[in-house]
């Protein structure tokens, strides 16, 4: 997992809740690739047998049917090969999970699906032992400060700038918008972004792998006048790092991928290659903590910045920020802009951004988390 010496506290899981939310948004989400019409959340509660509760999220934003499919998965296929088993860690359990999936996942080629399940439970698992450790994770995981800086992410291509005021107006000092959209609609955008936040802050760009090599060399030199900090994306993830070299001699912007990166392998092909400035893996995408603390290690080693990708509900952000505060180094913590009480209700003191920071409590795992399910301000929503 990483070379750091991680004291845990063995888990013995005795059972294994799915709880799928579906929040109907007004403004839906858009990206280059697809539009969100609501926005599921996945939970994933495990029992230990001394009647400790860890809780998890299972990546499913695209396509949100998806959600159900996971949960699913998880009820037939996963949990029963993990309760009642006693594992010396998390870490244990991950692998066990991935060996036993691993002729599954071929079977079905269904590799994310099953990848994503496995990642949420994960994050289950390391929530149980920190809190039976009497720990935060983010301590127990080496880290060194609760303070991280935070970015507002998820900027739609219609008026920006509005949404981006009322969240620098909630401390945020930093900003990520969507583009892949045409070239005079996201220079449009990012001119009105500018104008409106200011020349300090960091602006940043999402392309969704919105183009292709040719297209991404001819717009990424457009949209350096905007100063950003990074544009991510901007090809398909799965293009030979040639490529990517090929895009980084064409713009000085620096670039930043990783949330559709899915094995140590991979991220270490990346990392070699030296293409890219920011490596973003999802924790609930790949990896969990189990893996993905490991990768941000080696992209800090590196002398490249660990930013963890996220977007989706609260626990899932809790998670990615206690990653980032163990990894340390200078990355910044997404933090989706758009409203979504499944993401706020649950996130804990993430959501209460002062100056471009946040600050993680000392609760034990995760931090304060409610029974979601009887949660009043949003049971409304489970499905």
């Amino acid at each position: 997992m990483t070379s750091r010496q991680i004291e845990t506290a063995p888990v013995q899981p005795v059972s294994v809740e799915t709880l799928l939310f579906r929040y109907p948004v007004q403004t839906p989400v858009r990206t280059s690739f697809g539009v969100m019409h609501d926005r599921p959340a996945l939970f994933v509660r495990i029992s230990d047998a001394d009647g400790t509760k860890g809780w998890g999220e299972i990546w499913c934003n695209f396509p949100t049917v998806g959600a159900e499919h996971r949960a699913r998965l998880i009820e037939s296929a996963i949990a029963p090969r993990i309760i009642n088993k006693q594992f010396e860690s998390p870490s244990a359990a991950f692998d066990e999970m991935a060996e036993t999936m691993a002729v599954l996942a071929i079977q079905t080629g269904e590799h994310g699906p099953l990848a994503q399940c496995i990642a949420g439970i994960d994050i289950a698992l390391w929530d149980l032992s920190a809190r039976k450790f009497g720990q935060p994770l983010w301590r127990m995981l080496g880290g060194a400060s609760p303070r991280i800086p935070v970015y507002a992410s998820g900027l739609n291509p219609d008026q920006p700038e509005i949404l981006a005021s009322e969240r620098q107006r909630d401390g945020h000092r930093s900003f990520k918008l969507k583009v892949g959209f045409g070239a005079d609609r996201d220079v449009a955008n990012l001119k009105a972004l500018r104008d409106t936040l200011g020349p300090d802050v960091n602006l940043m760009a999402d392309a969704n792998q919105a183009w292709t090599l040719a297209q991404a060399r001819d717009a990424a030199p457009r949209l350096e006048e905007f100063r950003l900090n990074w544009l991510e994306e901007p090809i398909r993830a799965d293009q030979p790092w040639n490529m990517w070299a090929d895009l980084k001699q064409a713009t000085e912007i620096p670039l930043a991928a990783g949330e559709n990166l899915s094995s140590d392998t991979a991220f270490d092909a990346a990392i070699a290659s030296q293409t890219l400035t920011f490596v973003q893996p999802d924790l609930g995408k790949w990896g969990g903590f189990s893996r993905c603390l490991g990768v941000a290690g080696r992209v800090n080693a590196a002398g490249l910045t660990y930013c963890p990708h996220w977007l989706g509900g609260g626990i899932g952000l809790l998670a990615s920020a206690h990653l980032l505060a163990a990894a340390g180094g200078n990355g910044l913590l997404e933090i989706d802009a758009n409203p979504n009480p499944l993401r706020d209700e649950l996130s804990g003191e993430v959501r209460k951004v002062s100056d471009g920071h946040c600050t993680l409590s000392d609760a034990p795992g995760l931090g304060e988390i409610p029974d979601v399910r009887n949660y009043a301000p949003i049971r409304q929503w489970l499905r």
